[in-house]
């Protein structure tokens, strides 16, 4: 099956879009600060170059998505959407070791912003279907391939858009695959562990404001907004969240417990992930609902209390949460505080028993055959939220075989993100091959 598999191009191509995308600045500062356009307009040229006829679309001038169809072999199967977000994180190039926008190869490292979130899948994607058109090979089913504007704000300008206004573009979509998932994952003792996402929290982001009597600094006041708002916040930031255990997080326990030839006790959960040791790290922070608080804004003098005070808070639901979320929070900020969702988003699930996760994992597995494959739930949340809405089930796959010594989960949204060669091209070889077959 060599001829069937990733040529000496496609491994160079991915390295080469990997690192033209990232020189593309896409930074989105949210409030609609960004541009993708011409993030946008480089994939398609190599999608057109592909033989595929992209469309460009935009709710807004110059937030431009990407989406093409591949026809496939079997008219009577779904199809299958395979996305990425364009749109990139900020980064403070004087942080950095290397410039963030330079796409730099250096020592078998691609190095810059959207490295791992997410344009080195991206450049993965647009490997694989320039590959396929220089082979004559069509996939299975039909796929839907979808490049994002503004997935790290509220999606809106991106995939909430394309959901909303061109749902016609997805007809037949049952399932889709993104990002984070399918990586190496070295739990300190010499496994290999790949997470397969089959599962996301809800977001919950929050506005707090906190009013009270303003005044003069040197003055007794009991209804200080900033004390209010402090003490809300204070308990928020305490609160321990009752254990919740969805179906997704319960499948990934119970691989990960067969695998270290641990008994499952579902009774004492936070015994059973001390007893994971690192591979903890891929389940602690999905059994609970969570909430952070993240930004505080008050006053604008030293010496006057002001009559108003607001912070926001970084919420996360689990499937199933949504309820118990919202109550705690009436509680935890009491009646001196009022709340209000500033983005909400759903909860995810899917199923870890369909034929297309089986694919996956079989994916993986050729390619990295001493590799463990578990299912895993993202503590965060991506574009299948908005997708979700018609009806497609969302899979976090964006394959990545990489080095005991770099920590991939640190990298998102941190300093000198970063991307192996060798990473790009076993995710070449992987998605090439789960996406014949899917």
């Amino acid at each position: 099956m060599a001829d069937q598999q990733a040529d000496e191009l496609a491994l160079a191509e991915v390295v080469e879009f990997t690192s033209g995308l990232i020189r593309i600045d896409t930074t989105n500062r949210g409030g609609g600060d960004c541009r993708e356009r011409p993030a946008a307009e480089y994939a398609a040229e190599r999608l057109a170059g592909a033989g595929l006829d992209p469309l460009l679309l935009e709710r807004t001038p110059g937030r431009t998505n990407v989406v093409a169809r591949i026809e496939g072999t079997d008219p009577s199967a779904d199809a299958l959407l395979v996305h990425g977000h364009l749109d990139v994180v900020p980064a403070e190039a004087a942080d950095w070791t290397v410039h963030p926008f330079s796409g730099e190869v250096r020592d078998g490292v691609v190095w810059g912003r959207g490295a791992v979130d997410m344009k080195n899948m991206d450049a993965m994607i647009l490997a694989v279907v320039r590959f396929w058109a220089r082979q004559g090979v069509r996939p299975r089913r039909d796929i839907v391939l979808a490049f994002t504007a503004d997935e790290e704000a509220s999606a809106e300008d991106g995939s909430g858009f394309l959901a909303d206004r061109h749902p016609e573009l997805f007809e037949g979509c049952t399932e889709g695959v993104s990002e984070s998932g399918a990586f190496t994952f070295h739990d300190g003792s010499g496994r290999e562990i790949y997470p397969i996402a089959a599962g996301e929290r809800g977001t919950a982001w929050l506005k707090l404001t906190a009013r009270g009597r303003a005044g003069h600094g040197s003055k007794v006041n009991r209804e200080n907004a900033v004390t209010r708002l402090a003490a809300a916040v204070t308990r928020i930031g305490e609160h321990e969240w009752p254990l919740r255990l969805t179906p997704t997080v319960r499948a990934a326990l119970t691989e990960l417990a067969a695998l270290y030839g641990i008994d499952p006790d579902f009774t004492d959960v936070d015994r059973l992930l001390e007893k994971l040791g690192p591979a903890a790290k891929l389940v602690e922070s999905t059994v609970r609902n969570s909430a952070n608080p993240t930004m505080l804004d008050a006053g604008y003098k030293l010496n006057v209390i002001p009559g108003e005070a607001v912070a926001h808070v970084d919420g996360r639901c689990l499937p199933g949460g949504e309820a118990e979320f919202t109550a705690t929070l009436d509680e935890l900020t009491g009646p001196d505080v009022d709340w209000e969702f500033a983005h909400r988003e759903v909860a995810l699930q899917a199923p870890v028993d369909a034929p297309v996760f089986a694919r996956m994992r079989a994916a993986v597995e050729e390619f990295a055959p001493g590799g463990h494959v578990v299912p895993y739930c993202m503590s965060g949340g991506t574009d299948a939220k908005q997708f979700s809405r018609l009806g497609i089930t969302g899979y976090g796959f964006t394959p990545l075989k990489l080095p005991v010594d770099l920590d991939y989960q640190a990298l998102f949204h941190g300093v000198d993100e970063r991307v192996p060669v060798a990473a790009l091209h076993f995710g070449v070889r992987v998605l090439d091959r789960f996406l014949r077959t899917a």
